[in-house]
This record gives structure tokens, sequence and C-alpha cells, in this order.
């Protein structure tokens, strides 16, 4: 497997593969597998016949949030390249989330962070019955501003109230229980289940499939519901938080393998 980042592929039905691929990190996002993701977005976005788009983790996680070294490291840079970070992070998921095509995730392992915000942007989600997820930027003094109209479409208000705030891990049964997730199935058997629901969206009128997808967003909190001036605030709060005092100590607790304090401020 090449070492992109993000892979892509385009098979004869019109159905794209899209792979997150840094599996020595567990596929923590940062810098390049933003832009690799925006790349494929942009490759597929060229291509007539493209029906369905299946987001996939190689390895054995989907994906765990933000690479924190990486996190960290934009902390320390300007006000400027920490808005540009941020405007990246979500330019990824809006634009996965705005796809004129239906996306289907398949879930395995680990899917913290950002991960949950990217699979609250695609349309079907199914998960391994080893997916474990947790909203967890407020463990490193973070917020998880740029996901948060996804999350809400997704689980509701009340369960992001619950599991952003919180930080805990919770199954794939309850990401069932809650709507993050629409189907578990044995780990073994994710990629046929996936392979099915792919098979029922080809069945289907393409520009159907376009307007009706369409029509939802219209009525979504976190689709066409929010006004870019909204996403524009949340960038900047996504940002600012990266560079406050607590993020300092959350990222130093994370580094260092200890508990965070935090006693000394905001």
């Amino acid at each position: 497997m090449s070492d992109s980042p993000v892979l892509w592929s385009l098979d004869e039905r019109g159905v794209a593969t899209v792979t997150l691929n840094r599996p020595e990190v567990n596929n923590a996002y940062d810098a390049g597998l933003i832009q690799g993701l925006l790349t494929a977005m942009d490759e597929l976005g060229k291509q007539p016949q493209l029906r369905v788009a299946v987001l996939k983790g190689h390895g054995k996680h989907f994906q765990v949030g933000a690479d924190l070294k990486w996190i960290n490291g934009v902390r320390m840079q300007s006000p400027a390249a920490n808005e540009a970070a941020s405007q990246a992070t979500f330019e990824a998921v809006q634009r996965l989330n705005r796809l004129p095509i239906p996306t289907v995730a398949l879930v395995q392992g680990g899917c913290f962070g950002g991960g949950t915000g990217v699979i609250a942007a695609c349309d079907i989600v199914i998960a391994a019955d080893n997916a474990v997820f947790s909203i967890t930027e407020v463990r490193w003094g973070l917020t998880a501003a740029i996901i948060i109209p996804q999350l809400c479409d997704a689980i509701g208000v009340r369960q992001v109230r619950r599991y952003a705030l919180t930080g805990e891990r919770f199954s794939a049964q309850e990401a069932r229980r809650i709507g993050l997730v629409h189907e578990v199935v044995p780990l073994d058997e994710l990629e046929a289940a996936g392979a099915k629901v792919v098979e029922q969206l080809l069945a289907n009128a393409p520009g159907a499939l376009t307007e009706t997808k369409a029509q939802a967003m219209e009525s979504s909190f976190g689709g066409m519901g929010v006004d870019d001036a909204t996403y524009a605030r949340l960038v900047r709060m996504h940002a600012a938080k990266r560079q406050s005092a607590e993020a300092k100590e959350g990222l130093a607790s994370f580094a260092e393998k200890r508990a965070a304090d935090w006693r000394h401020g905001r």
C-alpha cells in the first residue's frame, strides 16, 4: 500500500473508496492527512461517473482524532497559522458533509475526536462490534467546535451535552443507540455489510439520490442550516482554544503520560 496519507480509487460502477492511511499513528490527522482528504475529494469531483463514496481507515483503527504532537506544534505558531489549521480541518469535514453523492463510512477500532465528526458528516455509518467512540477534545484542553454542528445533527444536542463534556468512551452498540452509527456487525463482516449498502444505493436513481440528500441537508443544523458567519466564528474559537493555557497543559499531560492539572486557570 502507498505511503500517501489518504488513498482513493474508483471502480467501474462509480464507487470510490477513500482510505485514511496513517496506520502507524492509528490514522490520527495532521496537515498531510487533511490535505490528502481535500485532494481526494477534488480529484473524485472531476469523475463524471462517481456514484458513491466509501470511507475507511487502514489498520486496527478507523481514526483516532488529531495527532496531538502535530497539534502542539501548531499551537506554538501564530494565531493566523492556528486559524489556517482549523479552517483546513473544517473544510475537510464540511466538504465531506456536503458531497452531492451518498457516503458510507466503515468503522473499526477507535473512532475518537475528529473521527466522530467525520462519521457524523457521512450519510451511512456501519461499525464493527469492536469499535469504540469518544469525543475527546476536552481531555486535552481543546474544544470540538468545528464538528459540533455535525454531531448535533447525528446524535442530538442532549447526547452531545453528555459525550462532548465527559469525553468518555462508549461502545458500538451505544453509538447505534444514540444515532452515531446505523448498524453494528462483527468485524469480519464489516466489508460485506458495506458492500450490501453500496449495492442498495447503486440500485437507485443518481439524480434522485442527489436531490434527496440536498433536501435533507436543507433542514439540518450541521449541513446547510449553519451560515458561513457562524462557521467562521467556530473556526476562530477552535483555533483560539488551541493556544490557551488549558490546551498547553492538556497537551503536556498527553506528552508526559500524566493526569492534567487544571488548577491554574485558563
